[in-house]
């Protein structure tokens, strides 16, 4: 049987607690779980638990929510739990005090092949990059961010649809059996690790935010495309559509259609209940739209109460 370690495991959205579940349900003791403070949310600001926390909860094990992972009252219950290792996944930058404390090291799961896309956003630029392959990496934790030594990855192949949605699940399950095997090549002493190497052509995956997230139609269909599926679910790509008023819409799927035009790039036609924009090369269907403050909708059910103008086109960005 292998030998058994005890973990405390820092992360906070979904795609932590399948990392954590497969822990948990291992030879291994999860002695505490550190995640984000409860944040009110909606409308109502209701109180909002983190995925991982929910997790715990229900499955009985301690919970540490600090605000300052700095603080002295945090770092001595941290230290009371007496971790061989500490798994990372998906949480914010460790102080050198919090990495360096358990006996075997702190490491992370990031969802790239490291050195590519270091940074917040690996699943979404993958496919908005059009990579051909992307994967899952576990490495032990410097002070910088996603350059420590890493320890195994695991590759798998983007196919030529695929959005967020569905890469995001396979990394998961993925990424849950890399930390797993990680963790028990750290308990038996058999770890190796490759340290990184810069070179010239890195990529990187910053956080999305309100400009990388805007579509520039004078850009390929398929390069347009690549962004509405690596922003698709979340955060879904914005478009700036002119229709009397300038407005934001969210697009939430399309596909490319090889159709030679003359077109000014955002300006559209509508056929048969069908949406074709004009890009730099070819266009794009758009098949699901959503106006401000509205329900996403197909085109053809938008198209019944909604009016476009005859000078109605979407903004270059």
């Amino acid at each position: 049987m292998n030998k058994s370690i005890k973990i405390v495991f820092f992360g906070t959205p979904e795609f932590a607690t399948g990392v954590l579940d497969a822990l948990h349900k291992s030879q291994h003791e999860i002695a505490a779980v550190v995640t984000a403070p409860d944040k009110p949310a909606g409308r109502g600001r209701k109180i909002n638990e983190s995925d991982v926390k929910k997790y715990a909860v229900a499955h009985g094990l301690p919970v540490l929510q600090p605000k300052n992972l700095k603080a002295e009252d945090f770092l001595e219950e941290l230290a009371s739990f007496k971790a061989d290792v500490q798994v990372i996944v998906a949480f914010r930058m460790l102080p050198e005090a919090v990495w360096k404390m358990p006996s075997l090291g702190t490491f992370n799961l990031h969802a790239s092949l490291l050195p590519q896309y270091r940074g917040a956003a690996p699943i979404n630029w993958a496919i908005i990059n059009q990579e051909k392959v992307t994967g899952v990496t576990t490495f032990f934790i410097d002070d910088k961010i996603d350059t420590g030594a890493i320890i195994s990855n695991q590759e798998t192949l983007i196919s030529p649809l695929e959005n967020v949605e569905t890469l995001y699940d396979r990394l998961m399950k993925m990424g849950a059996e890399l930390s797993l095997e990680t963790v028990n090549s750290i308990a038996t002493g058999t770890v190796p690790t490759t340290v990184q190497k810069d070179h010239t052509d890195l990529k990187e995956a910053p956080k999305l935010d309100s400009k990388n997230t805007l579509i520039d139609f004078t850009k390929s269909a398929v390069a347009v495309d690549a962004l509405i599926r690596g922003l698709y679910p979340y955060p879904v790509a914005k478009a700036s559509l002119y229709n009397k008023e300038q407005m934001v819409v969210k697009i939430h799927k399309s596909k490319v259609v090889e159709k030679q035009h003359k077109m000014t790039p955002g300006s559209f036609v509508i056929e048969n209940g069908e949406m074709f924009v004009a890009c730099g090369t070819n266009m794009i269907e758009i098949e699901e739209l959503q106006l401000p403050n509205k329900k996403r909708l197909k085109i053809k059910d938008l198209l019944n109460g909604y009016t476009f103008v005859p000078d109605a086109r979407f903004d270059v960005a």
